[in-house]
Order: structure tokens, then sequence, then C-alpha cells
């Protein structure tokens, strides 16, 4: 069985060495087991990272964001098998860019509609905008219009994107994307407030997470820890962090994929809630241990688990916004239905509801090795839980 100074040790040869700083925290039935935390946030100063050093989530804002959609489905609110056209009517007439055997582009009206759960799911056929499909080449079109005319808010960058013809009909395939972006607008929508103020309310200020949120406020600025790019000689070069414009006063975009920070601590109150059924050490329960198991049950079918499936992800299905272990075997010492998600910079949240645990990685570095890292604390940490 593994100590917690294994997992001591581990931290410390990571930072200096493959990351410049990093923290964890583990986690069981609203008890802190272990708290550790290396390296330094600022190189050039010699800040170190400590707990309350503040790290960008980017894509473990899903989980918050997923997890506060499904606030509102207990509320009847929406559905998760309505067509999401009945919240955003201008999804009503998809199309879809299908590629042809001869490589021709043929667009074409989707054979069936965009539902709620494939926002979730990351079924709707909108990716990231990086490579170079016809799909991805509009959606960066569609930003750029929208960015020429001066700031946009999420609900402009969502109804704007329901002209893109999407890369297969809605339900049947798997790509990592825009659908989280569609979910935390459905919150607007269905609540009447910005999901910053939506997330404030309903889990921010019950769950006591104090430094975690869209906009920089008080000394959050000043505490954030520093991106950095690891060089092939050991050495780190500190580089712009994407997104950091949207931190700003004055920005106004609140991203359903990414754009909220958190600490060590501020993310283990909210894990440790869904770890424990929903409930908070003090009894207040947030959201439904019945709605936690539905999120972290596989929702892919066959098909779509092949484009899901890589190393890192191997065991896993993916569910309402989170990955699920579906079988440990061989790949992990945890339980199956583990869940949880990854962030750009090689932030990682594991919540392991059949015993109560919850495992909070936290370092920032582009490219973030994530396997290298996140599946050793992941072997460690689960190795210390008796």
């Amino acid at each position: 069985m593994a100590k917690f100074t294994d997992l001591d040790r581990l931290l410390q040869q990571f930072a200096g060495s493959t990351v410049p700083g990093c923290g964890c925290v583990v986690a069981q039935r609203g008890k802190i087991l272990y708290e550790g935390y290396y390296g330094a946030a600022d190189l050039e100063t010699g800040r170190p990272v400590t707990a309350d050093t503040v790290y960008r989530l980017y894509s473990m804002t899903k989980v918050i964001v997923c997890t506060a959609a499904m606030i509102q489905f207990e509320r009847g609110k929406f559905l998760l098998n309505e067509p999401y056209y009945n919240y955003f009517p201008e999804y009503r007439n998809t199309q879809v860019a299908e590629t042809l055997p001869n490589g021709a582009v043929n667009i074409r009206p989707a054979k069936s509609p965009m539902l709620v759960r494939d926002a979730f799911n990351m079924a709707v056929g909108l990716p990231y905008p990086s490579g170079d499909s016809v799909t991805e080449r509009e959606m960066r079109r569609v930003r750029e219009a929208l960015a020429a005319k001066g700031k946009y808010t999420l609900q402009d960058d969502v109804r704007a994107m329901a002209e893109v013809p999407v890369r297969y009909d809605p339900g049947t395939q798997w790509s990592y994307g825009f659908g989280h972006e569609m979910v935390a607008a459905l919150i607007e929508k269905t609540a009447g407030m910005t999901v910053g103020e939506f997330l404030r309310k309903e889990l921010f200020e019950p769950l006591g997470m104090e430094s975690t949120g869209y906009r920089y406020f008080g000394d959050i600025e000043a505490r954030m820890v520093k991106m950095y790019r690891p060089e092939e000689d050991g050495s780190f070069t500190v580089i712009p962090a994407p997104g950091d414009e949207n931190l700003l006063p004055g920005a106004v975009y609140e991203g359903g994929g990414a754009g909220l920070f958190s600490t060590a601590r501020d993310y283990t109150k909210f894990a440790q809630m869904l770890a424990n059924g929903g409930v908070t050490p003090e009894g207040r329960r947030i959201i439904g241990r019945k709605t936690i198991d539905l999120m972290r049950s596989n929702m892919l079918s066959p098909a779509q688990l092949k484009d899901f499936a890589d190393s890192y992800n191997e065991g896993y299905g993916y569910g309402l916004g989170v990955r699920t272990m579906m079988n440990p075997a061989g790949v992990a010492n945890l339980s199956a239905g583990e869940f949880g998600w990854t962030g750009m910079a090689g932030t990682w949240a594991s919540i392991d509801p059949s015993e109560g645990v919850s495992v909070i990685y936290l370092h920032q570095t582009v490219p973030n090795n994530e396997q290298y890292h996140h599946h050793r604390v992941r072997a460690v940490a689960y190795g210390c839980i008796e």
C-alpha cells in the first residue's frame, strides 16, 4: 500500500523538473487526507506554490458547468432528449458538411435534430475550430465576424454558431469541442441570468469557493500561477496564457468549456460534494445523488467510444460532461464509476463516489504532458486509500 509520503516524493520529483510547480489535495468523506504544494508559481520572483495559488482551470470548467446545468435539469427546466432548438430556435435547420468518397463536400440537412444531451455528450458535430474541415473553417469565420463587431457574449457565440454546417449528423459521433458552450448557454436561457451569476449563486457561495470565478477580483491576479512552456534542456519559458483576456474587468464572455480559475482547496470543495452524493460536509444538498449517477453513466455508443478512445482515456467512457471509468481492470486502481476531467494546462480532477474520494492535481504548462503526470498521481493517491 502506498503512503502519502510517496505522493510527497512524486510531487517533489515533478517540481522544478517536469513542471515549475504543482499542488495536490486528496480528500475523503469531507476530510482532507493529503495536501501538498511544491515548486514555484512564478520562477522569476521565486513565489512558491501554496494553498492560495490560483490556477486557470481551462476544461475543468466543464465539470462545474455541466453540474450546474444538471441542477436545472432537476428543476424541470429542460429534458435531455428534447431538441436543442426548443431553447435556441436558430438550431432548427441544422446542416451537415458531409465528405463524399471522392473528397468533395456536400452540404445537406441533418437527418435528426441536435438533442440537449448531444451538447453534454460532445456529439453535436461542432469541434474546437483548430483544424481544416469545412466546419472548423466556418466556426473560425463566425467568431472572426463576431469579434469584428466588438466584444461578444456566450449567447452571441452560441446563436451565431447555429449557421455552421456540422461535421456529422448529431448524436452519431463524438468530437471534443463546442458542446459545453451550448450547455452553458442553456443554463442562461433557463435561469434568466449569466452562467457566472448562476455558478456563484448555486455552487460557489454555498460551497464556500471564495477563490473561484470568471473575472479577477480581490487579489486573485496576484495569486495566479504563471504559464510556462517546458524546454528540451529542462528549463521553462514563461508564455502568455490563452484566454487571460477574458479574466480582465470589462470582459463579457463566460465560457462553458473553459474560463474559470480556482485553487486546489476550492475545487476540492466542489469535488467532495459530488463524491459524497451531492451533499456538503455540513449537510447542505446541492444536487441529487441519482443525478450524479446519471452524469457519470457512459452515454457513448460503440462507434462514439472509438472516437473517444486514446491511451490517456483508456478504460473510460463519457457521460454528461465528464469521462467515467467503465473498466478499471489493467488500467487504474480505482472504482468503476470514478469520473472527472482534465484542463489544457495540466489541471486534473478525479471523483470516486464509491469511496467518497476526490483527487485534485494542478500545474500550469503548455504542453501539459498529462498522461505522465496525472496517471502517476492517480496511481499513488488511490494507492493510499484504505
